[in-house]
């Protein structure tokens, strides 16, 4: 038997209005998981909002009626000082709240580079065809996807892509670096359903690729894209 890494995620389930048939993010899970982000693949992690039940719909546990971002978001301004990379420090926050969403900290072990859903994939058959070496990547349930890369990217992602013969304005891709972070699996996102992997943390990406390695496919879906859509609006 291997010591190959597996993260074991639920798929995305649809939900209804019933308080009782709301689908539950398993405490234990989003605990083990957590864990293992931090202690498998040294990522930081720190405990965000979580879902609540509230008169037969899911509210986000900020109180907030209109949330954008119900069960998904970070609950404190100051919520860089909570991330840690310590499994145990990780397994003590999500004891005390164990329905609380899992996010990591960009800017620091990795960047994410995020793209629309549809360019997310049309680059993904693209770079595989290249054989380009891919780190892990995310698919959440409003139709995005982050590509995880080096640290770094958000500092050179706007330049490489005018190299391509782009502006940055002009395409539907951006950065998450030092400030920001991303919901991990399986992290669900109010009614919409869980985030899940597109490529799942294994010990062959490990390594993350340079932003420089993958803005080319990621820039060419993305024009693609934009053209399409106004293609479609004429």
């Amino acid at each position: 038997m291997t010591g190959a890494v597996v993260f074991d995620v639920d798929e995305t389930i649809g939900v209804t209005t019933e308080a009782a048939q709301i689908p539950k993010q398993r405490g234990e899970q989003l605990l083990d998981s957590a864990v293992r982000y931090a202690e498998e693949r040294h990522w930081d992690v720190f405990p965000g909002t979580w879902l609540e039940a509230v008169d037969g719909r899911e509210r986000c546990s900020c109180g907030t009626a209109d949330c954008p971002l119900p069960g998904g978001h970070a609950v404190k301004p100051d919520w860089a000082t909570l991330a840690t990379g310590s499994g145990v420090g990780a397994r003590r926050m999500w004891s005390k709240q164990p329905k609380s969403s899992i996010l990591l900290p960009t800017g620091r072990t990795f960047d994410a580079i995020e793209v629309p859903e549809a360019a997310g994939f049309l680059a993904l058959a693209r770079m595989e065809r290249m054989e380009l070496t891919l780190g892990p990547v995310t698919c959440t349930p409003d139709r995005r996807m982050f590509f995880f890369v080096l640290p770094g990217a958000s500092a050179k992602v706007p330049d490489l892509i005018r190299k391509l013969g782009w502006t940055p304005a002009s395409l539907d891709l951006t950065t998450r670096g030092e400030g920001h972070y991303v919901a991990a699996p399986p992290t669900r996102i109010g009614g919409r359903g869980a985030v899940q992997w597109a490529r799942r943390p294994t010990p062959a990406n490990r390594w993350l690729p340079d932003a420089e390695e993958l803005i080319s496919a990621l820039a060419y879906a993305c024009g693609r894209e934009a053209a399409e859509s106004r293609a479609r609006r004429q």
